[in-house]
C-alpha cells in the first residue's frame, strides 16, 4: 500500500506512541488530584506545556482535543472576550469549516462577517484585506496552508498591516505546522496546531496565545486557566509535546512535488490545481469529466492511497467550497483529488505511483492496458 493521504491524517511517529504508552501508564492521574500522583501527572502536563513554549515562542498553550476545537476557541472566545470594541470578524472563503461554521454561528449573533474572495490560485488580495479593515474588526483569521489545495497564504505581510491596528490574529497552521516555517515575523496572537496532522495522535490539539483577551467556550471545571474545561489528557500533551520535537520540513518533498507535476503535465485530461509554490507536500489535480471519487477508487484497486479533497469533507457529495472558490473550471470542478506527501513518505512510493495512476487513468479511460 502507498500511503498519500497526509493532509487527512498522519501515521503516529513510534516514538510518539512510546511517549503516549509510558505516561499513559504511569502517569495516568488526574493533573487536578491533589496527591503525589496527581502532582507527578500534573508536572508532567506543565513539562509538556513548558517544551511546547519554547518551541513555539508563546506565552500561554491551551490543550484541546484537535484543531477543530482550538479554531473555535480562538475565534468564538475572542468574539465574545472583545465585542465591546467592535463585532467584526475578517477570513476567507476557503477557510476550513471549523472557521467558516463558527463564523457563521456569529453571524447568527449579529457579528459582522467579511470573507475575503481568492483568485484561481486561492490567494487572497491584500489589497481587499486592507479596505475590508476598520475600526471595529477585532480579529483576522486565515490559515498559514490550504488544506485541499496548498496555497499558502501570505502571513508576513498581513501581520505587517496588522502592526498598528487592534484587530487579533488568528493562523490555523493544522497544515503548515512542523512542515513550513511560519516565521518570526508572523507571530501570530493565535495559533491552532493539531497533533495527527504531524505524526501525532489523533483527539489532541492546541491553541497557543499570547496576549490575546479571549473567553472560553466550554464550562466545566475551570481546567487550562479557565479555558478549556475538562480533565486534561496528560499523555496525549506530551505525545504532542513529542511530535513537535520531532517534526520538521522534509526537502525531499519539494523535489517529489516537482516531479509529479512534470509526469502529471503529460496528461492531457489532467489539471494541476495546486498553484506554483503551493506547500510541497500538497498536490491536488483534477480529471476531466471524471468525478474524484472514480479516481481515487481506481487508485485505491491499484493500491495508492489519495483522498478527493479535504477528508472532512469527502464524504459530502456537494462541491468543494475551496474548488467553488477558486473558480475551477467546470469540466474538472467534480474531479479533484488531493495527494499529500508525510514524513514515511519514500522515492519508491513516487515511482510506484506514476505506475499505477498510468494503470488507473487507463481503466478510467476504458483503455485495455498494454
Amino acid at each position: 500500500m502507498i500511503y498519500l493521504d497526509n493532509s487527512a491524517t498522519t501515521e503516529p511517529d513510534p516514538q510518539v506512541l512510546e511517549t503516549f504508552v509510558k505516561a499513559s501508564n504511569r502517569y495516568f492521574a488526574n493533573p487536578a488530584s491533589l496527591h503525589r500522583l496527581g502532582n507527578e501527572a500534573e508536572d508532567l502536563l506543565e513539562s509538556a506545556r513548558s517544551q511546547i513554549k519554547g518551541l513555539l515562542g508563546y506565552e500561554q498553550i491551551v490543550f484541546t482535543s484537535g484543531g477543530t476545537e482550538a479554531n473555535n476557541l480562538a475565534i468564538r472566545g475572542v468574539a465574545y472576550a472583545n465585542q465591546e470594541k467592535g463585532r467584526h470578524i475578517i477570513s476567507c472563503k476557503t477557510e476550513h469549516p471549523s472557521v467558516l461554521e463558527p463564523l457563521k454561528q456569529l453571524a447568527q449573533e449579529g457579528f459582522d462577517i467579511t470573507l475575503l474572495s481568492v483568485d484561481r490560485s486561492g490567494a487572497i488580495d491584500l489589497e481587499e484585506l486592507r479596505e475590508a479593515l476598520r475600526d471595529e474588526t477585532i480579529l483576522v483569521s486565515l490559515m498559514q496552508v490550504n488544506n485541499e489545495v496548498g496555497t499558502i497564504h501570505p502571513l508576513a505581510e498581513v501581520r505587517s498591516m496588522l502592526k498598528h491596528h487592534r484587530a487579533l490574529f488568528h493562523v490555523d497552521a493544522v497544515q503548515g505546522a512542523g512542515k513550513l516555517p511560519l516565521g518570526k515575523e508572523v507571530q501570530p496572537d493565535l495559533l491552532t496546531i493539531s497533533a495527527h496532522k504531524l505524526h501525532g495522535l489523533k483527539n489532541s490539539g492546541l491553541l497557543a496565545i499570547n496576549k490575546a483577551a479571549i473567553e472560553p467556550i466550554l464550562f466545566g471545571g475551570g481546567q487550562e486557566n479557565g479555558l478549556r474545561s475538562g480533565t486534561v489528557s496528560v499523555p496525549n500533551a506530551a505525545a504532542m509535546a513529542k511530535a513537535l520535537r520531532l517534526a520538521r520540513p522534509i526537502a525531499d518533498h519539494l523535489e517529489w512535488n516537482a516531479e509529479l507535476r512534470s509526469f502529471f503535465a503529460g496528461y492531457q485530461d489532467i489539471y494541476i490545481v495546486s498553484p506554483d509554490g503551493a506547500a510541497p507536500h500538497i498536490l491536488a489535480l483534477a480529471i476531466k469529466n471524471v468525478r474524484g471519487e472514480t479516481l481515487v477508487g481506481a487508485l485505491g484497486q491499484e493500491g495508492v492511497i489519495v483522498s478527493t479533497s479535504s477528508a472532512c469533507s469527502s464524504k459530502n457529495k456537494q462541491a468543494s467550497h475551496v474548488i467553488e472558490a477558486i473558480g475551477l473550471p467546470r469540466e474538472y470542478r467534480d474531479g479533484t483529488i488531493r495527494i499529500s506527501f508525510g514524513a514515511n513518505t519514500t522515492q519508491e512510493d513516487i515511482t510506484e505511483l506514476k505506475k499505477r495512476f498510468h494503470k488507473a487513468h487507463q481503466l478510467i479511460k476504458g483503455v485495455e492496458s498494454s
